[in-house]
């Protein structure tokens, strides 16, 4: 079950009645959040964006029924632009992110995304290009692999465990999962240990954002998705951890606010807010879902409506 899905379609819904209307799932994964979209709004086109190649391919089977009304392409979703002007199309109405790794690829043990079975510690969201995570472990000087772990892991333990990690690949390369969980344990004080579930979890995420430039590309990428919006247009983000829902917030926050100086008698309309917030701070998953779904359990939705065009 996609995570958060009925309050995903209800966000969007308002913005989804027209005929024609175009939504884009720029994170299209198995394919379920298009799946229900296409189903509850007869009328949309669907837009669907992954880079990895294998979920283009069982979503294009999954998404085949609908035909004409799904356009799949094999793209990072910051090349939004891109896509939308080979499409032809200037203005969409919706845009959802689900920024979560996939379920397939956390599921696929020769991925390498899950801590809890060993594998090969690949972690490339599209396996035909870029590095692997075993590179990053293997070649970045220790001083990177610190900032990386604390930056996108938010590990408070990044210099022991880097130090660790640079003594251990002297006497050999990492390729496998196992060895670096089992790095991460030892090298770890028990009191760390006793908290936040398993203890190489934010080390493996670290390196998941570094391996696919995920943040990089995300803050290319949502204020894309907010200038691609019609007015009247919403977009949806599902985010996972503290750093994603930081950037999502900021950029929504920006586009919600206004920036004329203080004190204005009237505000020009080219400093008016172009976005309004469709949530109050982050919309939570119930209790029910989270019980049902482990995996929507740091799920945070933030969303926004376009309100009026920009104004050069």
């Amino acid at each position: 079950m996609p995570v958060m899905l009925r309050q995903c379609l209800d966000m969007l819904a308002p913005a989804l009645t027209e005929p024609g209307a175009v939504v884009v799932d720029c994170t299209l994964g198995l394919g379920g959040h298009s799946e229900a979209l296409l189903k509850r709004f007869p009328e949309v086109r669907l837009v669907g964006l992954d880079r990895d190649k294998e979920a283009l391919r069982l979503s294009g089977e999954r998404l085949a029924p609908f035909g004409e009304r799904v356009t799949l392409v094999h793209a990072v979703y910051d090349e939004l632009p891109d896509v939308l002007e080979r499409l032809g199309v200037p203005r969409v109405q919706s845009v959802l992110f689900d920024l979560g790794v996939s379920s397939m690829q956390l599921d696929e043990a020769e991925r390498g995304f899950a801590y809890a079975q060993d594998a090969p510690l690949d972690m490339r969201m599209d396996q035909t290009t870029g590095i692997s995570a075993a590179e990053v472990l293997n070649t970045y000087p220790a001083g990177e692999l610190v900032r990386i772990l604390r930056a996108y892991g938010e590990e408070k333990q990044a210099k022991r465990i880097v130090s660790a990690i640079v003594r251990e690949r002297r006497k050999e390369p990492f390729t496998n999962s196992a060895r670096l969980v089992e790095l991460i344990r030892d090298a770890l004080p028990q009191a760390a240990k006793r908290t936040g579930g398993n203890p190489a979890k934010r080390t493996f995420q670290a390196l998941r954002i570094e391996v696919n430039g995920e943040l990089a590309v995300l803050e290319r990428a949502i204020p894309a998705a907010v200038k691609a919006l019609a007015v009247g247009g919403r977009i949806a983000v599902l985010s996972y951890h503290s750093l994603e829902d930081r950037l999502v917030k900021q950029v929504l926050a920006a586009g919600a606010a206004s920036t004329a100086p203080p004190g204005l008698p009237v505000v020009p309309e080219h400093h008016q807010p172009r976005l309004k917030l469709l949530t109050r701070g982050a919309e939570l998953p119930t209790e029910d879902e989270v019980a049902e779904n482990r995996r929507a359990a740091p799920a945070r939705l933030r969303g926004a409506e376009r309100i009026r065009e920009d104004i050069e």
